[in-house]
């Protein structure tokens, strides 16, 4: 025998309880039932446990079709290039659960329904109470109107303005070179130490334009990469000797740990080399003065080989430690966001490895030092 409370089923008799398919919150009901935004009770175990009008509506739900499923398969959130939150850390839900607070504004599509899709800026609220035990959230969508959802062509827009800035970059970094070898007349120490700062300013912003370029061909499904047999020392001595001029002015020293001889790796080299530098910047950046930097390589069985970037830096703290492959994400912490950077480096590295068939983590000790790893095919003869 079950009886009805504030909408929900209440158990009786030792069963679970099933809540109904609409809220019912006291002097709350009206707002909740009459919204135009899709509002969605979710609980700790991401199964939905109610939903008002709307969310039937836009999402084509009904309490038998909804009720308890988990809200990977009703729901199936996602961003504008249809790559799904779900099991990922940029799963709104997570997010919400893992920090203890709510998230508001995340822009995403949902619906599982075939040809039922609603552009909306998402928000998670924590219920304050355990229900039955279990925590709760309350899921809010808000439709968002056609000029405001990005598109395709918002898309297509951005792509070609950084295809533009390509040329006028590499224009400026070859006049920069032309001044640094003195063609142009002769250079005083301070003029050429100006120069090392604007070449390495270009450099930035070359790497940001092609890091961009490349997320966004990876979520239109374009991303591809070129594989090759691949000597990891010759890699790793172009990667030392482009950042040994940054790891100077940090008064960081970079060592190399690598066998001999050095393994044969089975890769993109373009794209391992981006990895590798992307994680010895970070090292370099978040490592005091006088501290150091160790590149190595170790064979890991017959098919793969592990390859890591060590530092003696600041360590990454535990709240930030789910959050450093996600896109766009930096640390609030002081001695993390002193750091130039825009929250890139660390997922494009994840896509580029996982393409490869390996994977990538770290280990950290705050005020000790971090060292991210990642593993790569070996070439076989």
């Amino acid at each position: 025998m079950h009886e009805q409370k504030d909408g929900f089923q209440q158990e009786t008799e030792g069963e679970q309880p099933v809540p109904s398919g609409q809220y019912n919150l006291g002097y709350l009901a009206p707002i909740v039932t009459t919204t135009p935004d899709a509002m969605i009770a979710i609980d700790e175990h991401f199964c939905v446990r109610g939903f008002n009008a709307a969310t039937a509506t836009q999402l084509s739900w009904n309490a038998e079709n909804a009720l308890g499923q988990h809200c990977s398969k009703v729901l199936k959130c996602r961003n504008q290039h249809q790559r799904v939150f779900c099991g990922t850390q940029e799963c709104p839900l997570t997010r919400a659960l893992q920090q203890g607070q709510p998230l508001a504004n995340k822009e995403g599509v949902l619906g599982a329904v075939e040809n039922t899709f609603c552009n909306a800026s998402i928000s998670v609220s924590i219920a304050p109470e355990r229900i039955e035990g279990s925590r709760y959230v309350v899921f809010t969508a808000r439709k968002m109107s056609a000029k405001k959802a990005p598109t395709r062509s918002d898309g297509s827009f951005v792509s070609m303005v950084l295809h533009e800035l390509r040329t006028p970059l590499n224009s400026l970094d070859g006049v920069v070179d032309l001044l640094g070898r003195g063609d142009l007349g002769e250079l005083t120490e301070q003029q050429r130490l100006y120069l090392g700062y604007a070449k390495e300013a270009i450099g930035q912003l070359t790497l940001a334009v092609e890091d961009i370029l490349l997320v966004m061909r990876s979520d239109a499904g374009q991303f591809e990469i070129r594989l090759e047999g691949m000597d990891f020392r010759a890699l790793a001595k172009q990667v030392v000797t482009s950042l040994q001029t940054q790891a100077l002015k940090a008064n960081v020293a970079l060592h190399k740990d690598i066998p001999n001889p050095s393994p044969l790796l089975y890769v993109d080299p373009q794209r391992i080399k981006q990895v590798l530098s992307n994680l010895v910047t970070n090292a370099i950046k978040f490592t005091p003065p006088g501290g150091r930097v160790i590149l190595r390589a170790r064979q890991v069985d017959d098919r793969f080989v592990k390859i890591s970037v060590s530092d003696t830096g600041v360590g990454i703290p535990p709240e930030d430690q789910p959050y450093v492959f996600e896109r766009f994400y930096q640390s609030t912490r002081h001695q993390q966001s002193k750091a130039n950077g825009y929250g890139l480096g660390l997922s494009i590295a994840k896509l580029i490895v996982e393409q490869h068939g390996g994977e990538i983590g770290f280990d950290t000790v705050l005020n000790e030092g971090t060292t991210f790893y990642f593993t790569v095919p070996l070439y076989k003869r």
